[in-house]
């Protein structure tokens, strides 16, 4: 079977986390986000190429052990377009995965579910169901509840045919919260794989320490 590709989105500015630098560029137990997710897809053995999509302001950041494992293309004005810059620099590839930058502690096992799941579904994402109460509120009352019943927290890698995210997104009006909306908005199937709890996306300061506890406890140490 061909080898699937992966397209890292890295191009955001990522200030909610804080620092002198974007997210992705800040360091995690002693490596750069970047690099921990970089080095997550080009060492799986399913994945025969990585797209790392970058803002133009970046470029000169990439170190020369994460340039000589990606293809590097520059993003554009929004994510979605950042997307379609990084779609069109597959080659040889006739499945996808599309990863947020900033969840550099994804496993092998969750980017192996995945790709498994593309072998009868156009469309593959993970994800955790809701197990909290859910509650709406304003002015800082709870207002109403909502039912949790057949909600997810979706995460990344999101995996798809190449050739259908690439039209999906072609004819997609914009304003998605993830490319699983927009693949489903062009009616491709995603199915639903077993996300993992230790696959966080780091948005906040404090989220680079629970990551590094996580990776304390994944080197034993």
């Amino acid at each position: 079977m061909t080898a699937a590709a992966a397209v890292i989105v890295a191009a955001g500015r990522g200030v909610r986390a804080g620092g002198d630098a974007p997210k992705q560029w800040q360091m995690l137990a002693g490596a750069p986000v970047l690099a921990r997710t970089v080095h997550a897809f080009a060492a799986h053995p399913e994945i025969g190429q990585v797209v790392l999509v970058v803002h133009t302001d970046d470029v000169t950041r990439i170190k020369d052990d994460v340039r000589e494992q990606v293809t590097i293309v520059t993003g554009g004005a929004d994510r979605a377009a950042s997307v379609r810059c990084g779609l069109d620099a597959v080659d040889g590839a006739d499945t996808v995965l599309i990863h947020d930058v900033a969840r550099p502690l994804v496993t092998a096992q969750t980017i192996s579910a995945v790709l498994a799941a593309l072998t009868t579904s156009a469309g593959a994402a993970p994800a955790l169901a809701v197990t909290d109460a859910l509650w709406t509120g304003a002015d800082g009352r709870v207002t109403g509840t909502k039912d949790r019943a057949g909600l997810f927290r979706a995460q990344t890698p999101q995996g798809f045919d190449l050739e259908a995210i690439r039209a999906a997104h072609a004819a997609h009006p914009g304003g998605a919260a993830d490319d699983v909306e927009v693949a489903r908005a062009h009616g491709l199937a995603v199915a639903i794989v077993p996300g993992d709890e230790d696959n966080l996306k780091i948005t906040l300061l404090a989220d680079f320490a629970r990551a590094e506890r996580i990776l304390r406890g994944r080197d034993g140490h």
